[in-house]
């Protein structure tokens, strides 16, 4: 039984959603996010909520019902508010820029690392060495600070590298000779 699945969407002011056959298709601020529903799914819209029946109670579609209650719910917050993550650079030296609409990366390499975000994924720079991912779609937004995390992620014996804000990264003790 998926609690979450039966839970109504409160769609907040600002927002349009609209249904297009299996699509549900969700705008505001000037932007649009679209997810197809799976075969069987009902969607229901009214003027303050969105609902979502499942066809059965089979394994398959109670998986299936909180997961895309979900998904529409991160639309429609997306486009509300949006979402940001935020990623820490540490090392001596180690800095990052924003130079246009690429992030420039000098992490010790002997060279820099460039690299060209998504069309709607915003990057800022406030410090040397914190990045700042902005964006409507959680997937996206997600998906980027991971990419860019890969470029060097922290290290357990100095812990220099790229780490996502609260994350903590667990020191070991270095060889120690007798």
């Amino acid at each position: 039984m998926s609690r979450i699945g039966k839970r109504p969407i409160e769609i907040p002011q600002g927002i349009k959603i609209a249904l297009e056959g299996r699509t549900v298709k969700v705008e505001g601020k000037g932007k649009a996010l679209e997810y197809a529903v799976p075969e069987g799914f009902n969607v229901e819209v009214s003027d303050k909520n969105v609902e979502i029946s499942r066809p059965s109670d089979s394994r398959q579609n109670r998986a299936l019902h909180g997961t895309c209650r979900s998904l529409i719910q991160n639309m429609v917050i997306g486009l509300n508010e949006g979402f940001v993550k935020k990623l820490k650079i540490q090392g001596v030296g180690y800095k990052a820029q924003v130079k246009g609409k690429k992030l420039v990366l000098d992490i010790g390499f002997s060279h820099s690392i460039e690299f060209t975000p998504p069309e709607d994924i915003v990057i800022e720079t406030p410090v040397l060495t914190e990045i700042v991912v902005k964006g409507v779609d959680k997937q996206k937004v997600g998906e980027v600070a991971a990419e860019i995390r890969d470029y060097y992620p922290p290290e357990p014996y100095k812990g220099k590298g790229i780490r996502y804000e609260n994350e903590y990264v667990r020191q070991k003790q270095g060889k120690s000779v007798a």
